[in-house]
């Protein structure tokens, strides 16, 4: 919880450049209330507090600032200052943020690394965005099989400052290729003379360094592991994928998911509201709008094709929004269910049967509960109301309620397929569980709608 007090007593120690006071308040407190404090003040302000802490308590801070709040302190530090930070970073987060500063900027902060880390970096830079890869971190510990469990103790004790977890370590034979892992209480438990290729486990729960991000970090939610080890196609260990760093994924394929889902475009970056220009606001939903506004010009004309059924009976234009409304909800409904399952590997585009088998007779029962409904709303609503001749309110009020059931029959199936068919073709389901959605689902309930009016009441 960010305090006036603290924001007063952060300005009071840097305008005193108090060097021993920053370090102490930054050290007392989690890295993310740090980074709390940090976004709370201004840019200039940020940018001169961070080279006067700790390197590594620097980094830590650094590391949970938003995405684009990072960016913006970069810019503003010193190439030394900034070189200095981007060394006491971890590897993922240190590609990270260099993957999103601009080039130029990039080309004058590497030649101050390390030339471990820069291979590091060209290492983990080179996997494509949205895969296992791009979010691993090369700080992982590693054991041989001979090694003794007093040896392995003796190994992770001095590797554990410089990784990122030894909860896990990786058994690796000469090549480097995944044999096993045992965790720190497998090696606690043991006798110390043991060795470890004696009590590893060998069913390596692991993801390819090619695999899609989503589904690596699914495994780690699965299988409940505080880390998940990633391999390339002859089974080396290549890098590890952190649960931290698999919560910040869901976060932001959340975050994805439910913008696409209202049709918004363009990046999805959690947390950057206020930082996003409006501009950049209104040309992420624009798109989506506009066509979508486009492509409901045709409810219109179907409107217009039946004006004289319309004219003809008046009170069905008093039940066109509840149709349209139901449909609308149906579809949604059946189209979120089979989003999530497809998103969490429940099914695939093969099971295109089984789930409209099992959403055609969940709309049965929904279409039978809402046409009585809507049969007795009719009756209700529009007694004592005028008719024109040889009409009567029970056949309209049945016309009216088959033409809602079969809209929600249809609209269900709809937005069950539309996902399934985007899964199929390579496609993004949420883009489809959409405004879209609405949209075509108004359309096929306008002509169920009238076409069942004409074809009961004989208009």
């Amino acid at each position: 919880m960010i305090r006036d007090f603290d924001l007063a007593k952060l300005r009071s120690l840097l305008a005193e450049s108090e060097r021993t006071g920053l370090q102490a308040f930054f050290n007392a407190i989690h890295p993310t209330l740090g980074a709390e404090n940090l976004d709370a003040l201004h840019q200039g302000e940020a940018a001169r507090i961070l080279p006067l802490l700790d390197p590594e308590k620097g980094a830590e801070v650094f590391a949970h600032l938003e995405p684009g709040r990072q960016v913006e302190l970069a810019a503003l530090l010193k190439r030394r200052d900034l070189a200095a930070l981007v060394t006491a970073m971890s590897p993922d987060d240190r590609v990270d943020l260099l993957k999103r500063i601009p080039e130029e900027e990039r080309e004058t902060i590497l030649p101050g690394l390390a030339q471990a880390e820069r291979n590091d970096i060209l290492k983990l830079s080179s996997y494509p965005e949205g895969t296992a890869g791009a979010i691993m971190t090369s700080e992982y510990a590693a054991l041989s099989p001979g090694m003794t469990a007093r040896e392995a103790l003796d190994t992770l004790r001095l590797a554990a400052p410089d990784k990122e977890t030894i909860y896990y370590a990786y058994v690796l034979d000469p090549e480097r290729r995944l044999s096993g892992f045992v965790s720190l209480k497998d090696l606690i438990l043991a006798r110390p003379e043991s060795r470890v290729g004696q009590f590893m486990h060998k069913d390596v729960i692991l993801a390819q360094v090619d695999e899609d991000q989503e589904s690596a970090v699914r495994k780690i939610a699965k299988y409940d592991l505080l880390a998940l080890p990633v391999v390339d196609a002859n089974r080396c260990l290549v890098g590890i994928i952190t649960h931290d760093d698999a919560i910040d994924v869901l976060h932001q394929e959340h975050t994805e998911d439910m913008e696409k889902l209202m049709a918004i475009g363009g990046r999805h970056e959690a947390g950057a509201y206020l930082r996003t220009s409006s501009w950049r606001h209104f040309t992420n939903r624009a798109t989506w709008i506009v066509g979508l506004a486009a492509l409901g010009l045709v409810s219109g004309m179907i409107i217009h094709g039946f004006e004289d059924t319309l004219m003809s009976l008046l009170i069905l234009a008093l039940y066109m929004p509840m149709v349209a409304d139901t449909g609308g909800n149906t579809g949604s409904q059946s189209a979120t269910v089979v989003v999530r399952a497809l998103a969490l590997g429940e099914i695939s585009p093969r099971d295109v049967l089984p789930v409209l088998w099992k959403e055609l007779k969940i709309s049965i029962l929904l279409a039978l509960v809402l046409g009585v409904l809507s049969y007795g709303k009719v009756l209700f609503l529009s007694a004592g109301s005028e008719l024109p001749p040889g009409f009567n309110l029970g056949a309209i009020g049945l016309a009216i309620a088959l033409a809602l059931s079969l809209q929600v029959v249809t609209a269900t199936l709809i937005g069950a397929v539309l996902p399934l068919a985007a899964a199929r073709l390579g496609k993004d389901p949420a883009v489809i569980a959409s405004p879209a959605l609405t949209t075509i689902v108004d359309i096929t309930g306008l002509l169920l709608y009238f076409g069942t009016a004409k074809m009961i009441l004989g208009i």
